[in-house]
């Protein structure tokens, strides 16, 4: 192409002098998230109330055989406390999405607080099943307002590349709160009793609520917000269906319904009743293994963050992987013959297990790259429902299967009982991976 030569005609073109009267267009570039020591004292003081939610969550885990002997019933009835209470989390997470987007998280955080607190309480004094069950349905709302928010306030704290690995560190902190379950909670039980244990727990709630109240500070000061303050109102209806429609959430929930509900479901609830009626173990091993379920998470949720935070490439894989892997140690677990797998087995799937929740999160991630950041709050909501609903068919499956299999339960159920109970887990395994492969495809095709 020739080159126009300087001597051309054409005039060069000179910008106006600036009128002294006009001010200068406002700078458009807002500055990231800083990090820094300022944000994970944020996060810090965001993950106690997740821990705190975290340890109510499980703590009839380790009380499920004490609560059939104190209301006087059978493992329907059971698996109805979990049940409710997974039931009223998984409904909550999109009005507590939107919350979070038009209230703040501390705002949330602190009517968490207070309804897991009364929740607790009213559960300690409770003598009879219909009490106990409403007081775990209260709890259950409480705990829902605790995840998303600590997830919001990462998001406006941390740069993007390192959301990640701080949403696996959030899980991995929830677990630390599982571990207290199991190792000082299942020990108080049996020397303090009933109430005052869970009394105690309950208490725990007026300690975080001053500490998130004085001092938590849900957002960085400066322009780094502006654009979240000043975002436009949606109508509620609208913003949910935009975030519906986006591909990535419908991935998110259906990853995370898959990934979190096996390892859920034997935590919260039919873990111990498991190891200790089917496997003849004492409630002692029982705990420890249940321990090992909690620092297997732990250790997952470390290494999946550190690799999520380097390469995005790496979700799809950990998730199936994890997926098979889960499936076909459960496969061997059962079909053990008489139904008393080796103690190395039980050890296996409860360490493969302990990479469920660590992957769930990775559905999260699917909906935080998809979503802008002002419909966060309500794309996490739609995708934490997932393994919620997943959790609470199994639970609900099992318990029904259990009473089923077992007419006159009044000594416990048989180790065949379990073993056909818990094949029940491969319905909401299958019916899920079909959905992630179907969405996967839609979500790569979008991406092209």
């Amino acid at each position: 192409m020739p080159v126009e030569p300087a001597s051309s005609a054409r005039p060069l073109s000179v910008p106006a002098p600036r009128s002294t009267a006009e001010p200068a267009p406002p700078a458009t570039t807002v500055p990231p998230p800083p990090g820094g020591r300022a944000a994970w004292l944020a996060w810090s003081i965001g993950v106690s109330v997740y821990v705190l939610a975290v340890i109510h969550r499980t703590s009839l885990g380790v009380a499920g055989l004490d609560a059939a002997d104190r209301f006087g019933i059978g493992a329907s009835a059971l698996s109805t406390f979990s049940i409710l209470q997974v039931l009223v989390y998984a409904a909550m997470q999109i009005p507590v999405g939107l919350l979070v987007d038009r209230f703040g998280p501390r705002r949330v955080l602190l009517l968490g607080i207070l309804l897991l607190s009364a929740g607790q309480l009213a559960f300690a004094f409770s003598s009879s099943f219909t009490p106990a069950l409403a007081s775990r349905a209260v709890l259950g709302c409480g705990d829902a307002m605790t995840f998303i928010s600590v997830l919001r306030i990462a998001a406006r704290w941390f740069p993007a590349a390192k959301n990640p690995f701080v949403a696996q560190l959030t899980g991995l902190a929830g677990m630390g709160g599982n571990l207290v379950t199991t190792v000082v909670l299942a020990r108080a039980l049996h020397s303090e009793g009933w109430t005052r244990t869970f009394t105690g727990t309950a208490l725990l709630g007026t300690a975080v609520f001053a500490l998130v109240a004085l001092f938590l500070r849900e957002a960085p000061a400066g322009p780094a917000v502006a654009p979240l303050a000043a975002a436009p109102r949606v109508p509620v209806g609208r913003q949910v269906r935009e975030v519906w429609r986006e591909p990535g959430t419908r991935l998110g929930l259906w990853v995370h319904f898959t990934t979190q509900f096996p390892g859920n479901a034997f935590g919260l609830l039919w873990g111990l009743p498991y190891l200790v009626e089917a496997q003849g173990m004492s409630r002692g091993e029982a705990g420890g293994l249940l321990t090992l379920l909690v620092l297997a998470n732990m250790t997952f949720g470390f290494v999946f963050g550190r690799v999520l935070s380097r390469t995005a490439r790496a979700r799809m894989p950990i998730v199936l992987t994890v997926i098979a892997t889960t499936a076909a140690g459960w496969a061997l677990v059962l079909a053990w013959p008489g139904g008393h797998p080796p103690l190395w087995l039980l050890a296996g799937i409860i360490l493969v297990m302990g990479s469920n929740g660590p992957a769930s999160l990775v559905g999260l991630d699917y909906a935080r790259a998809r979503n802008p950041v002002e419909r966060l709050g309500t794309a996490s909501g739609v995708v934490n429902m997932g393994g919620f609903i997943g959790t609470m068919i199994t639970l609900f499956g099992i318990g029904v299967l259990l009473d089923a299999l077992s007419p006159g339960n009044g000594g416990g159920y048989s180790a065949e009982a379990y073993r056909w109970a818990f094949c029940w887990q491969y319905v909401p395994l299958a019916v899920g991976t079909a959905m992630i492969l179907r969405l996967r495809k839609k979500v790569a095709a979008t991406e092209a």
